[in-house]
């Protein structure tokens, strides 16, 4: 495993690439970071790929000194790592944000993208304005903490690795360092219209996945069948999963994900 910092939009992108072979790069979420995806690399690997990971920007190993946290800025990321790792078109597998990141990314570079792997994406915006504005100012110190700590735990389904407990307690402690928190607070203010705009404009070969009990959507299938549809890809559901299937149900994942993958 190889671990190294991409300069991109005035800061550094942490990012770990291990294995061999046509190159997958996977962006995780809001509020997480690289090991949202610790159990799906190594069937990756295992599998024939040389498998990318990066973290968004003020997550995780990334740097907080950036002027935006958006999905435009998250998708120009994407473009500079791709470009770094010198081996495109790749695939690329982002899960919630970094769906909406990878769309972008891939709206833009289509010839760096030529496969996208959506996990329970948020491409585009839910609720009424005055609810994402209350959402926004539940973040606000000193309450936001508590707030993100409670939600963040529901969006887990019933079945759950051995390591979870200790996973959630990471990723709720990586945001306690400094600069973190505000980084995670501008990143929550994201509208995610950028995303539903680039849909219509992506040419790689889409596959949605989504976990059944995700809690962010009223119907994960309706929703699901959405963003299928916006991008001529397909749709398979992880019963069960909540809003992390990669974590949750890597094996199910996998199997949805490999054969995509080789068509």
């Amino acid at each position: 495993m190889k671990s190294f910092n991409v300069s991109s939009g005035g800061g550094r992108i942490a990012v770990t690439v291990e294995g061999s072979g046509p190159v997958v790069l996977c962006v995780p979420g809001m509020g997480e970071s690289r090991a949202s995806f610790r159990h799906l690399v190594p069937g990756l690997v295992t599998a024939g790929y040389q498998v990318a990971v990066m973290d968004l920007r003020g997550h995780g190993g990334s740097s907080t000194e950036f002027d935006s946290y958006d999905d435009v800025a998250a998708g120009t990321d994407i473009a500079t790592v791709l470009a770094a790792l010198g081996h495109t078109p790749a695939a690329l597998i982002g899960n919630s944000m970094g769906a909406a990141a990878g769309v972008v990314a891939a709206a833009e570079n289509p010839d760096a993208i030529n496969r996208l792997v959506l996990i329970d994406p948020f491409v585009r915006d839910h609720g009424s304005t005055a609810t994402r504005m209350f959402m926004r100012l539940a973040l606000v110190r000193p309450w936001g903490p508590m707030v993100w700590r409670t939600y963040y735990r529901s969006l887990f389904g019933a079945v759950r690795p051995d390591d979870h407990e200790s996973h959630v307690a990471h990723a709720l402690d990586l945001l306690k360092r400094p600069g973190r928190w505000r980084a995670f607070q501008k990143t929550a203010r994201t509208s995610h219209a950028p995303a539903q705009a680039a849909l219509p404009n992506v040419k790689a070969e889409v596959l949605v996945i989504m976990g059944s009990k995700d809690p962010d959507f009223s119907s994960p299938e309706a929703e699901a069948a959405w963003v299928a549809e916006a991008v001529g890809g397909s749709y398979e559901m992880i019963e069960g999963a909540g809003h992390y299937p990669m974590g949750e149900q890597p094996e199910a994942v996998l199997n949805a994900i490999l054969p995509f993958l080789r068509r």
